[in-house]
């Protein structure tokens, strides 16, 4: 979670291919029409968000029920949306960052809808999450590699055989052929 630019699907990337584990794309559930939204340079509000929360959240249930870990990046940027993703299971992992480094961030990406103008209203919109939620915060400004090396330590999990992780048992050592199974294989 975090406001956009933070290196949500960066780190869920590197952390997906460490772990094994089902990864989703947040932003590519919003609807046609959030997209449009935000392209236009507008915020989108509560009822713009709840269609999105609601798939965002079917996804987690689902894994949980079939008893599959995974990783789903959304801003989650207020305690409410939070509840609505909220299972047992769930951690949410915040990447903060200040707004100058998100700043940059976002003006040097050309590939994505979300305004460098929405900035305002996303650190305007972010509430912390609080100490009585599951969750950790992770400074977003570091390499993405430790970042997610940080994530690993602190929810003490462990990274797939073969993962180039940070602190992995092997390191960048390649497990194919070595008859290492792959997690839901």
């Amino acid at each position: 979670m975090g406001i956009s630019g933070s290196g949500k699907s960066t780190v869920a990337g590197i952390l997906a291919g460490q772990l094994g584990w089902d990864l989703e794309e947040g932003d590519d559930l919003h609807p046609q029409e959030n997209i449009d939204k935000m392209s236009a340079g507008h915020a989108l509000n509560d009822e713009d968000r709840a269609p999105w929360l609601d798939t965002i959240s079917s996804w987690i249930i689902e894994h949980t029920m079939a008893g599959v870990p995974g990783i789903i990046t959304c801003s989650a940027l207020k305690r409410r949306y939070r509840d609505v993703l909220r299972e047992h299971n769930v951690i949410f992992v915040h990447l903060a960052g200040s707004k100058d480094l998100i700043g940059r961030r976002l003006a040097a990406r050309h590939d994505h809808y979300m305004p460098t103008s929405l900035l305002d209203s996303q650190v305007a919109t972010l509430e912390a999450p609080d100490a009585d939620e599951r969750a950790i915060t992770i400074d977003a400004g570091r390499a993405p590699a430790e970042e997610a090396a940080e994530i690993v330590r602190r929810l003490g999990v462990t990274p797939r055989p073969g993962s180039s992780s940070l602190g992995a048992p092997e390191p960048g050592k390649s497990s194919v052929g070595r008859g290492v199974p792959v997690q839901g294989a």
